[in-house]
């Protein structure tokens, strides 16, 4: 794949930032949107803009064959068996927390333990601290290896017969770790627990197979990949979705409503309530054929390469302290850093007026920061669009910010 001319599809990356050319290293909180994703949501508003499902007028028909061959799309995206276990949402913090409202609160009591990690995105933390408090369950923290990674050893000391649900994430957001997901789901499964995936940060850059991977529920968005925001996905195996309650109710979502009862349609729609999020969804399909056109294996070897070229470049400058593995082998795009007495937010300040976008601050994970003992860090995530100069960009940015707090301070 050449990085340089992909690059040339994003409108908004063809630009001068401070009075230099864009150098966008914030992926990870956001993808940006090629011209083929912008032009399917225009297209859709332009000529076919309906609700789906109920109506019968072409419009309606068009509609609807967009957003349910979107599902297909995503269906094929992540292997799953079937649509039915494919459940358009707002995003991967809707999804985990439909699994909790609806999944865990049936399940759980006193007694139960749900096991997550330090690493979780407070998405896939949160909701397991509620349900917990609700049901009385235990929640505990799988442990870490010194360098960020979990040990299955760990794992399988961590998960007990009482534990029911493991919920762990794919990719750190912060870490850039690669977890061994089906080696973690093939140990919760063991004890009888259902193994929950955040692929929010894995699904843009990895291939997935979910039977593969034998999760029982796996979420993510698609604004981090290249599709539109507001719009995600809960995947669910069958047998568990179909024994689970909605836990939105309004239209779409019934069969048949009475004064004092009312059924509910059945898979995914009984939990999809509410016109769905009909532009987003054809979004996200247009965005799924424009990775999978590059290729899920080139797109992960190009960031792969990426990612050591980073580590090797920002170890050069003085005073850097780099976060997790310290080689590209098991890690995503992403490398998290701090810059001694210098804060993570002046160093993002400094680096804005060069035109660089990095991310600063807790990164929604504020006990994997109080693990790493520190407040802040700044974060540098890597997408397909990025080249080897955006990251000598970087390091000649992070230069001057040391040399210019050094003459400040």
């Amino acid at each position: 794949m050449n990085a340089k001319e992909i690059r040339e599809l994003f409108p908004i990356l063809n630009q001068e930032v401070n009075g230099h050319p864009l150098v966008y290293l914030d992926s990870g909180a956001t993808s940006q949107k090629p011209i083929q994703v912008i032009e399917a949501v225009q297209k859709y508003y332009h000529n076919d803009n309906s609700n789906v499902h109920r109506g019968v007028h072409t419009l309606g028909t068009r509609a609807t064959d967009g957003y349910e061959g979107a599902r297909e799309k995503v269906r094929k995206f992540i292997r799953a068996r079937s649509t039915e276990e494919i459940i358009f949402t707002r995003g991967t913090t809707t999804s985990i927390n439909k699994v909790a409202a609806s999944y865990a609160r049936a399940n759980l009591s006193e007694g139960d333990e749900i096991v997550i990690s330090y690493m979780e995105h407070h998405s896939n933390i949160i909701p397991w601290q509620q349900v917990a408090k609700e049901t009385g369950a235990t929640l505990k923290y799988l442990p870490l290896q010194e360098d960020g990674t979990i040990a299955l050893s760990d794992v399988s000391a961590t998960i007990t017969d009482q534990t029911k649900i493991v919920s762990v994430t794919l990719v750190s957001n912060v870490l850039g770790v690669i977890n061994p997901i089906k080696d973690i789901a093939k140990i919760a499964h063991q004890h009888g627990a259902v193994m929950v995936v955040d692929a929010a940060q894995g699904a843009p850059h990895l291939k997935i197979d979910v039977q593969d991977l034998d999760c029982d529920f796996l979420a993510f968005s698609g604004h981090k990949m290249c599709g539109p925001t507001g719009i995600g996905v809960l995947y669910g195996k069958k047998q568990l979705l179909e024994n689970m309650e909605p836990v939105e109710f309004g239209g779409e979502m019934i069969d048949f409503v009475g004064l004092y009862e009312s059924t509910w349609k059945e898979l995914p729609w009984k939990f999809e309530g509410g016109t769905p999020i009909i532009a987003g969804a054809i979004g996200l399909g247009a965005a799924i054929d424009f990775l999978e056109e590059i290729g899920l294996d080139q797109i992960e070897a190009h960031e792969h390469k990426l990612a050591a070229y980073a580590l090797e470049r920002l170890s050069e400058v003085e005073g850097m302290k780099i976060f997790g593995p310290k080689t590209a082998a098991n890690r995503a795009g992403i490398v998290t850093f701090n810059l001694d007495d210098v804060h993570p937010h002046d160093v993002a300040t400094v680096l804005d007026a060069e035109g660089i976008a990095i991310r600063a601050g807790h990164h929604c994970a504020q006990p994997l920061m109080k693990w790493l003992k520190q407040s802040a860090t700044a974060r540098a995530s890597f997408y397909l669009y990025n080249t080897e100069e955006d990251i000598d960009k970087l390091t000649a940015g992070l230069i001057k910010t040391k040399e210019y707090f050094s003459d400040v301070f």
